[in-house]
């Protein structure tokens, strides 16, 4: 026998350098084409889904003892590489050593990657369509030494359900021309948003605003007490959780000093559990009576508007924005007979916390929808307002809604482009009178971008809808104001939602939407 014979590794690496790490790279090349080749190799899942309502599932996930084999193989083979392990060079420890000195540390990281891989791999072959995370503890669970890794977890998903058929429906169209007058009445209601409040000693008459202090009580218990809150005298008075009717009666020829008394309803979504469906009283102190001043239409004000040059610009813009807000209405109205002709069978029973974690991002998508629509702030609000008070039947509705049109765009294979985007942010910016940028930056701070996301896919779905949809015309008019919305509750504050820019004389709301609902 030779002294080469007898020689350990180390010394062939010092003899002949050349030679091994030649050798070095093809085992490296060799061991990332294995480790290639076991990352696009797919698990060998049993998958069981045990039903607990129509959009809750238990899942029970076992993977075989092959597949857990495979990734420790995996993590071992690429500690033998790098592994510093005291009296050994790196790459040149023992296998077992390694295996025995690092077990619970790759253990730990091959329970992660297999149920981050198993899931992700049910999510690819969509055994099942997640609308949440799994509760899931992985902290909790512990790989097997012996046979299959198996773990549980329970899960939110689409319900299952036949699609109804959605070509050849009979929709009722609203339509109407732009007249002039038209443009008038929304370039006064445009002018109003930068008006300012004047107080004056007359009584009050239709169109004028008061600053009031709004006293709740129930029996001899009071409330909420909410100050110096400035309002249109207009019928109805809301707030996130209760309405005043016939206010307008009541407040005409009011002047400041005098007290009047009125009753609200509290919504059943109210806070407060105990007064849920109950009316209260409302003590009305006037302040003050103001009447409303437009500004003039100056260069600096055309600029501002919208870097218009001439009057005959803005008013062009405004009539513009008003055919928007009729294809917008006929988009409503369309939406809403679709809506409740696709959902007529959808009888499924929606769970509790899905629905209160949706019910803000319906609130998100209405304010979305109607600010790339050309809406007012003061109806922005209001229809926020009524959404609060209705927040679980409308949460309802919509999420019903969703999975439906979600299944048709799955069939018909329609996406959001980049260019939808792009659309839908400069209607929303040209709306709020902002630079596309900011607003796209907003929107992705408050990640609300999955929000906009779903709007223009439900869009373009209505859309094809409308493709082979039966159309009769109806006569439109657009809407006068008949209701004031004011951003407070009466049982509670609430937490903050993207709202409206506030109206004149009052002021503006803070806090940024909270973070959508993560999809697995």
């Amino acid at each position: 026998m030779t002294d080469r014979d007898n020689s350990n590794p180390d010394d062939l690496m010092e003899d002949s350098p050349e030679q091994l790490v030649d050798s070095a790279d093809l085992d490296q090349l060799q061991e990332e084409q294995t480790e290639q080749e076991q990352e696009v190799q797919k698990l060998q899942l049993d998958l069981r889904a045990e039903a607990r309502g129509a959009c809750e599932r238990h899942v029970t996930v076992t993977i075989p003892r092959e597949d857990i084999d495979r990734y420790l193989d995996r993590e071992y083979s690429e500690l033998v590489r790098t592994a510093q392990v005291p009296g050994f060079r790196p790459g040149r420890a023992p296998r077992k050593l390694i295996e025995h000195r690092f077990r619970k540390q790759v253990s730990t990281q091959v329970k992660y990657a297999l149920v981050a891989d198993a899931l992700q791999q049910i999510i690819g072959e969509k055994r099942l369509v997640a609308i949440g995370e799994p509760e899931l503890e992985v902290d909790a669970l512990e790989l097997p030494n012996e046979g299959p890794f198996v773990f549980e977890f329970d899960v939110e998903v689409r319900p299952e359900f036949e699609l109804p058929n959605w070509k050849g429906l009979k929709i009722r169209r609203p339509e109407r021309e732009v007249l002039r007058e038209d443009v008038e009445q929304a370039l006064k209601r445009l002018l109003a948003e930068r008006g300012t409040l004047a107080p004056v000693d007359s009584p009050a008459q239709e169109g004028d605003y008061v600053t009031a202090n709004l006293t709740f009580k129930h029996g001899e218990r009071t409330i909420r007490v909410l100050r110096d809150q400035s309002f249109p005298i207009r019928d109805r008075l809301t707030f996130h959780d209760a309405e005043i009717v016939g206010l307008k009666s009541l407040l005409l020829g009011v002047r400041a000093g005098e007290t009047r008394s009125a009753k609200a309803t509290i919504a059943s979504s109210a806070g407060d559990e105990s007064l849920r469906g109950q009316m209260v009283d409302v003590e009305i102190e006037v302040l003050e009576v103001k009447k409303l001043e437009l500004p003039e239409i100056t260069p600096e004000l055309l600029s501002e508007l919208g870097g218009f040059e001439l009057e005959a610009d803005l008013r062009d813009a405004v009539k513009e924005s008003l055919e928007e807000r009729v294809r917008y209405e006929q988009r409503k109205a369309a939406r809403e007979q679709i809506t409740e002709l696709l959902t007529a069978s959808a009888d499924w029973e929606l769970p509790p916390r899905l629905l209160a974690r949706q019910s803000r991002r319906e609130l998100e998508r209405a304010v979305l929808d109607m600010q790339s629509a050309g809406f007012s702030d003061e109806e922005i609000k209001a229809r926020v307002n009524f959404l609060r008070r209705n927040i679980e039947w409308s949460t309802a509705r919509a999420l019903k809604e969703h999975f439906i049109l979600e299944r048709i765009a799955e069939e018909e294979k329609i996406e959001a482009d980049p260019d939808d985007y792009e659309e839908e942010i400069r209607r929303i910016a040209a709306r709020l009178g902002e630079p596309p940028r900011r607003v796209r930056a907003r929107l992705e701070k408050s990640e609300s971008m999955d929000v906009l996301r779903n709007q223009i896919i439900e869009r373009k779905v209505v859309d094809k809808i409308l493709e082979h949809a039966q159309f009769e015309p109806v006569p439109f008019e657009f809407p006068q104001p008949q209701e004031a919305a004011l951003d407070a509750a009466v049982c509670h504050e609430e937490p903050d939602i993207p709202e409206a820019k506030p109206g004149p004389g009052e002021p503006a709301p803070a806090g940024r939407p909270e973070t959508p609902l993560p999809r697995i």
